[in-house]
């Protein structure tokens, strides 16, 4: 079986900036992989190469055994890549309702938006509760869930995460990481970008660790706890 997702020898960058030297990653089919490391290592980047916005100067990304490499962004959600990116971006002026409207813009998303409404109300009950109410007056919290059901509205075949954590409060945190384990315990492949360590190793089967652009350490989230320099450099242990 192909990978979900597959990249060999990723380079890439902003203007004359590289900000990825050689990047390999691989993600199974219903598999959910981490991606770590220090502000400013590659994390944003990487995510946004994968959904396009972002042209690698060197190196493949596959999906499903798919070269993505002459795809336009704004084909790749019909394809099944949807990205919550970081800090939301929902549209504040428009309702929780219009913004799941505009994740379902492909013509057959649109087709089956009344069944995914309601499956992302079923996951996000508080999203129905606030239907009518504009995206930008939400707690922070409600927004990730927002954000959230958006991308799921065109039914993804893989779902990728970037900082879904941040800015939130330690009690919200443990809520977002608790959807993210419910959403991969039905069966869809995450890809999640993290600086918050110990909390996506508790939700993830793999990850890797980036540090300025690269690729430092790989394995099972178990293995990765266990080891004393990650636990060290980010686990704040000894």
């Amino acid at each position: 079986m192909s990978a979900a997702l597959e990249l060999s020898g990723i380079h890439a960058g902003y203007g004359d900036f590289q900000a990825l030297f050689g990047i390999g990653l691989r993600v199974e089919p219903g598999e959910a992989v981490g991606v770590v490391g220090p502000n400013g290592a590659g994390k944003t980047t990487l995510l946004r190469v994968i959904s396009g916005l972002i042209r690698p100067t060197a190196g493949s990304l596959r999906f499903g055994g798919q070269d993505l490499a002459a795809t336009p962004a704004h084909l790749l959600p019909s394809l099944g890549i949807a990205h919550v990116p970081e800090n939301r971006r929902l549209f504040p002026h428009l309702t929780v309702e219009e913004n799941l409207k505009v994740g379902a813009f492909s013509p057959s998303a649109r087709a089956h938006f009344a069944e995914r409404r309601d499956r992302v109300y079923d996951l996000f009950p508080r999203m129905k509760q606030r239907r009518h109410q504009l995206a930008g007056t939400m707690s922070g919290g409600e927004q990730q869930m927002c954000a959230i059901g958006r991308a799921l509205m065109c039914a993804p075949r893989i779902l990728l995460l970037d900082e879904p954590s941040a800015g939130l409060a330690p009690i919200v945190v443990q809520q977002v990481f608790d959807l993210v384990r419910r959403i991969r315990e039905e069966g869809l492949t995450v890809l999640i970008v993290e600086q918050n360590v110990a909390q996506v190793l508790r939700v993830v089967d793999r990850a890797y660790v980036l540090e300025t652009g690269r690729v430092a350490a790989e394995g099972r989230s178990a293995e990765l706890v266990a080891d004393p320099v990650i636990r060290r450099s980010y686990l704040g242990g000894h």
